[in-house]
């Protein structure tokens, strides 16, 4: 019975490895956080940040936990359950389903530590402003407008696991000394794929806020 389970498993990864690269299914979200990239040095990069916005939500619970716990409600949330602000342009049959407006989902999903608990955040469609943005039914879910900043960051593949993030965060501290950046920030924990992407095919990312008039 375990054998067979995981041969299913093992099956069910395949498929979906396979229908990502024939895109059939989305390996990560159709919008993306705009970036320049200022240096690359292998898995690493020096980033300039455009303006953001943030549907954020505070959480408590451990690393892995924490992004779970969120997902739900912040889908939720751009799935329609938020109040319409404003004259926003509508087609049939989304306008007849939802109770609110849908918002389309941008990479990455992002936690942060905050005070002994986690901010796990959406970043928003660059089309929208704090203005346009509904405002979700959910009380918990906060609306945070970031500015343009400068970030290292270090890349990785594999499990969302307490252990890889630790040991790339590690790598990402060093390479930050190595080139005398100073930090100006908390590290973010940025995830690019859906829970179903297979482990090998993820896009991880450390993000740490480093000042402007660095190297």
């Amino acid at each position: 019975m375990i054998i067979l389970t995981a041969i299913h498993r093992i099956s069910l990864i395949i498929t979906v490895a396979v229908l990502i690269i024939m895109g059939v299914i989305p390996a990560m979200a159709a919008e993306e956080a705009h970036y320049t990239v200022i240096k690359t040095d292998d898995i690493f990069e020096l980033r300039e940040y455009a303006p953001q916005i943030l549907a954020e939500i505070i959480v408590e619970g451990n690393l892995e936990g924490a992004g779970n716990k969120a997902f739900r409600p912040l889908f939720r949330y751009i799935s329609g359950d938020n109040k319409l602000r404003g004259k926003i342009a509508m087609t049939a049959p989304v306008s007849q389903e939802q109770q609110g407006e849908k918002i389309s989902m941008t990479a990455p999903v992002s936690q942060q530590r905050v005070q002994g608990k986690w901010a796990v955040s959406f970043t928003m469609p660059a089309s929208y402003t704090m203005e346009t943005l509904p405002a979700p039914d959910d009380s918990s879910i906060k609306l945070r407008q970031v500015p343009a900043r400068r970030v290292a960051a270090v890349r990785y593949s594999g499990f969302w696991s307490e252990e890889k993030y630790l040991l790339h965060k590690e790598k990402l501290e060093k390479w930050i000394k190595d080139n005398r950046f100073t930090v100006s920030g908390e590290p973010v924990w940025a995830r690019y794929n859906p829970p179903f992407t297979p482990w090998f095919m993820r896009r991880n990312e450390i993000l740490v806020p480093v000042a402007a008039g660095g190297n």
